[in-house]
């Protein structure tokens, strides 16, 4: 396998740690890591943003798409941690995409066919020269039904949310872990019902339920994968 040209597409729930496990796989490896949840939310931002609460009329779906015409979306670095952060145009919008606010809405938004063309076409344009690790929840199924290694993750409900709750609680905020447990529930349900690229495991995808695991137990994992396909 040509390291330089990999492609390593992590599929699965949300709030699972795929944004994480991708990051540090694009670390150890010195791959590019691309965020596509964040764009989903980050459409998201911008579409609350313009008031527009159903993108699904034809009216507000015109204006949506206008005004994503005009936005450049990029990953840039924060400086921090050398972990890559979403702006639109000129503007950081990470911390404004990680609120409850956008967690809420977010799977609207990601069902609409023309918004998911969006996404898709931006991640293949991104991942044509290859060297990339992409995590979402059609990673492996759609954008990138080749990928070299494919991975779904998941974990239960609970862990999912006591993630998201802690998380949330370190960025200051005071979130509230029913209400954070039944968005949990009803991302799942929407991503998974949804009539367009509904979320799946691959057929040749790799399962990781991490309920029980940490993050080294989960870099111990995956080394063990790259270590066999590429040796």
């Amino acid at each position: 396998m040509n390291k330089r040209g990999i492609i390593i597409a992590i599929d699965g729930h949300s709030s699972t740690g795929k944004s994480t496990f991708a990051r540090e796989i694009a670390l150890q490896y010195n791959l590019t890591y691309i965020d596509t949840g964040a764009l989903y939310r980050g459409i998201t931002l911008i579409a609350l943003e313009n008031n527009i609460n159903s993108p699904g009329s034809h009216v507000e779906k015109l204006k949506l798409t206008e005004i994503l015409s005009k936005t450049n979306f990029r990953f840039l670095s924060s400086g921090r941690d050398k972990a890559k952060e979403l702006y639109a145009n000129e503007k950081n919008i990470e911390k404004e995409i990680r609120s409850i606010r956008i967690a809420n809405r977010v799977s609207i938004y990601a069902a609409l066919p023309y918004i998911r063309d969006y996404v898709d076409s931006l991640l293949k344009e991104w991942g044509k020269k290859g060297g990339v690790v992409m995590d979402g929840r059609d990673i492996g199924t759609v954008v990138f039904p080749d990928a070299d290694i494919k991975i779904f993750m998941t974990a239960s409900a609970e862990i999912r949310a006591h993630r998201r709750y802690r998380q949330m609680q370190q960025n200051g905020e005071h979130p509230d872990y029913r209400t954070i447990l039944n968005n949990v529930k009803e991302r799942d349900f929407l991503d998974e019902t949804r009539e367009t690229a509904p979320l799946k495991k691959a057929r040749d995808a790799i399962l990781l339920d991490n309920s029980n695991m940490t993050q080294e137990d989960q870099m111990r994992w995956i080394e063990q994968i790259i270590n066999e396909r590429w040796n």
